[in-house]
């Protein structure tokens, strides 16, 4: 019995290590594809210039909003073609003041942009299908509170819709961590981020055309959110829910790779945990939600991505959870049988599967390190001996919280089918 969880654990393993080598190549390959860029100071003007509707979605946001809302208003895009709509979500801060305050300012006199003191339901979500009524513009842009964009942002977006616009319902750009070197914590956080934007996105994008709805800095289609219905009302992940349906009608969401925005990350692990495991549940709502279409005839695409994340979320994590129990035990046991003799191991040392397993851990850490090195060459700054040293540690503390949060998002999901009572509530992430 031990001996075949081995099996499957080693399996799953070589299984894990082709779908990153697979990735990582698409990422290598996007990265010597675009190395050359123009001057930002000096970009051609675009083919036209669509009317943009601007949404940030704040819930007790006081302590960024403002920084955030100047970012885009800053943006290098003509005034008269975007309007910013701030909404004060529920609020019982001075959020909605602090964006008033901007409006006295002379810099901003001529920009079009309000903030609307929100108190319905539906979270996120229900921000996004309410501003969907009152928008005008042709796309829909959204930036969270703790979300600055840089000034070139929302070029880049539109330039990249313009490409094929009958095809790209969306586009989205790359986030960046303002608050990376506060702590631990924050240094973990970036490493994911940094490996996230410039390898996954980046060789999903240039092997398969794969692209995910982020929770900020993206634009999307308005006509094409409101014949799918527009957003998941309450639902923990919004952003994935649409990035489903839009595949579902045949679109593409497009990576416009040098559309940055900087936001904060969770700086306490009470804040990060919470936040992520927010973050789990709701995946996993929108992936048993979508199992069926493994099976049915829907594109190739959606297969593929519920493929990964049924991967990512229940096999490996269930994979590594019964290794790491052996490995485990297997440790105790050998102690055990310095003293007590007759006391046998799981699996022997020195055995050819456990030297098999052992290989085969060795080779996907490298390849962790591999995959993190070229993510931090690429992204400018990034590569420093200090990060190389925090990628080590990480893979051995921060890496881990993931399945922790992992069980508790899916021992979440059994508590509310098993009591028909839906307990996680949307979690508020502490700014800082």
């Amino acid at each position: 019995m031990i001996d075949n969880l081995y099996v499957i654990a080693i399996i799953t393993i070589w299984l894990s290590i082709f779908m990153t080598v697979v990735t990582l190549s698409g990422g290598v390959i996007f990265i010597f594809k675009h190395l050359q860029h123009t001057n930002i100071d000096n970009l051609p003007p675009l083919k036209r210039y669509p009317r943009v509707t601007l949404v940030v979605p704040a819930h007790n946001e006081e302590l960024v909003i403002q920084d955030t809302v100047q970012s885009i208003l800053r943006l290098n895009y003509p005034l008269d073609r975007f309007e910013l709509l701030v909404y004060a979500d529920n609020c019982n801060d001075h959020t909605a003041d602090r964006v008033r305050e901007l409006k006295q300012i002379k810099e901003f006199k001529n920009h079009n942009f309000r903030v609307i003191e929100r108190t319905g339901t539906g979270g996120k979500a229900g921000v996004l299908n309410d501003a969907l009524k009152v928008s005008t513009g042709e796309y829909l842009g959204v930036y969270d509170a703790d979300a600055a964009p840089e000034k070139n942002a929302l070029y880049f977006l539109v330039q990249k819709v313009l490409e094929n616009p009958e095809r790209y319902a969306a586009a989205f750009g790359r986030n960046k961590t303002r608050n990376y070197q506060q702590n631990f914590l924050t240094r973990c956080i970036n490493l994911e981020i940094v490996n996230t934007q410039r390898i996954q996105h980046t060789g999903l994008w240039q092997l398969f055309k794969i692209g995910r709805i982020p929770g900020t800095n993206f634009i999307i289609n308005k006509k094409i959110v409101q014949s799918i219905g527009g957003w998941n009302n309450g639902a923990l992940t919004e952003d994935t829910a649409i990035s489903f349906s839009l595949m579902r009608s045949g679109k593409l969401i497009a990576l416009a790779h040098r559309a940055e925005a900087f936001q904060q990350e969770p700086e306490t692990l009470f804040a990060y945990y919470n936040q992520r495991k927010r973050w789990a549940r709701g995946n996993y709502e929108v992936i048993l939600d979508n199992l069926k279409h493994l099976f049915d005839r829907t594109s190739w695409r959606i297969k593929l991505e519920v493929f990964y994340y049924v991967c990512t979320f229940f096999w490996f994590n269930a994979a590594i959870i019964i290794s790491n129990t052996i490995f485990i035990l297997n440790m105790i046991l050998a102690g055990v049988q310095t003293i007590f003799p007759q006391v046998h191991q799981l699996v022997s040392l020195g055995t050819p599967l456990s030297v098999l397993f052992m290989v085969n851990w060795l080779m996907m850490f490298f390849l962790y390190l591999l995959q993190m090195n070229i993510a931090l060459a690429s992204d400018y700054g990034q590569e420093t001996v200090k990060n190389f040293f925090y990628t080590l540690v990480s893979y051995f503390t921060y890496a881990q919280l993931f399945i922790i949060v992992s069980i508790a998002a899916f021992w979440a999901i059994l508590r509310d089918k098993i009591t028909g009572k839906r307990h996680t509530q949307w979690y508020k992430t502490q700014r800082f």
